[in-house]
Parts: C-alpha cells; sequence; structure tokens
C-alpha cells in the first residue's frame, strides 16, 4: 500500500498470470478507482473493503478502467461491476473486444475529474489497438503511472512478433511517457513489480535494437 498526501493506492495480484489490481482511494471525498478488474472477484470485493479504511468519508467506487481487452484483464469485470453498480472505461479501441459494457471511451489526453483527484488517460498503442496508460500528478510528489501491459520492467508489451505493433508501442512509450515525464514517476505495471521512467530510460535504444 502507498500512501500519499491525498490519495491511497492499494494492489493485489490475482490468477496465475500475476496480474495486478490497484484501488486508487481520495482520502477527503471516499472516491475509488479499480483498475484492472483481472480475476477473482472476492479478492477485489475484499480489496474495496480494506479501502474503505483509507477515507473519512463514505467510499465510493466510482469507476473501473480496463486498460486493455486481454482475456487475462477482464474475468472478474462482470462481477464486480453486477456487485458494486460500478461505471466503466476502457480505451475506444478494445471496446468491442470487451464483453461487459463501456461506459467511458477514453482517448489519449482525456482527463477523468473524480472528487479528489484526477486521472488522464495515455493511449499506448501497440498490445493491443486500445491500451490506455492512467496517469495520476500528484501534487505533493512524484507522478503515479498505471501502464497496464505496455511497459513493465526491463521492456515494453508483447506485441506478437509484428514490427508494425512493436514500431508503434514503442513509438507511443517513447513519446507518450519517456519524453512528457519526469524520472521520478512511478510506473505501476499490469503484471509483476513496478518501476520509475528513470530506471527505464536508459534502456530504451536497447529495446529498440533487440525488436521486443
Amino acid at each position: 500500500m502507498l500512501t500519499l498526501q491525498d490519495l491511497t493506492i492499494r494492489s493485489i495480484s490475482v490468477s496465475e498470470m500475476d496480474n495486478n489490481v490497484y484501488l486508487l482511494t481520495s482520502k477527503a471525498t471516499g472516491a475509488q478507482v479499480l483498475i484492472d478488474a483481472a480475476d477473482d472477484a472476492p479478492a477485489i470485493m475484499a480489496l474495496l473493503a480494506e479501502g474503505a479504511a483509507d477515507t473519512t468519508a463514505e467510499p465510493k467506487l466510482a469507476l473501473i478502467v480496463t486498460t486493455h481487452s486481454h482475456w487475462d484483464h477482464v474475468r472478474a469485470l462482470a462481477d464486480v461491476v453486477g456487485q458494486t453498480g460500478a461505471r466503466t472505461a476502457a480505451g475506444t479501441e478494445d471496446v468491442t473486444d470487451i464483453a461487459v459494457p463501456t461506459d467511458v471511451r477514453l482517448e489519449h489526453g482525456d482527463t477523468a475529474t473524480f472528487e479528489g483527484f484526477d486521472l488522464e488517460a495515455i493511449k499506448l498503442r501497440g498490445h493491443t489497438p486500445g491500451s490506455v496508460a492512467l496517469l495520476y500528478r500528484d501534487p505533493h510528489g512524484p507522478a503515479h503511472l498505471f501502464t497496464g501491459d505496455s511497459l513493465f520492467p526491463g521492456g515494453i508489451g508483447n506485441t506478437q512478433g509484428d514490427a508494425a505493433r512493436f514500431e508503434s508501442l514503442l513509438s507511443d512509450v517513447s513519446e507518450r511517457i519517456f519524453d512528457y515525464l519526469p524520472d521520478d514517476t512511478f510506473v505501476h505495471p499490469g503484471h509483476g513489480k513496478g518501476t520509475t521512467v528513470g530506471a527505464e530510460r536508459p534502456q530504451l535504444e536497447e529495446w529498440r535494437a533487440r525488436g521486443w
């Protein structure tokens, strides 16, 4: 758990794929955003219950954001929506591949405003056509970027050996993350451990040279 001045970030790992599920809670207002209802609805509901302790207000799950449409990131989405009634969001190009209806279609640069914090959508095309990262700019410290499967420690997401998809994703990651955000930005990926923009920046040309 990360406790920021205005926001608490909790996460759990679910499924045999080690999917990360993130919960952001505004301390002052109770507004919450869940990123990737990947699997194990009971564990996610327990995460929401734990997040209730992170606010002095009544907690309210305002939105569930799906970073991309791959099956391992949506297995619990229908159950969690059914139990919470929360609205859903995903990148526009991925919506048709997600069985659960999407309420908010995200485009690059969209800003979702909640009571107590904002999240900016950064489209990172390549792993899927509509993959999105979510950026929280902490007014009191480094930013936090939730990258789904588009950026990990040591490389970008899988593009299935497709040169055009690889170039698209690497270009977006280069221009929309490394040219846009400072080195102290925390990166919270869809699987495994986190990193920072600064830790990954020196590897960009190596990634380009190796082609994955």
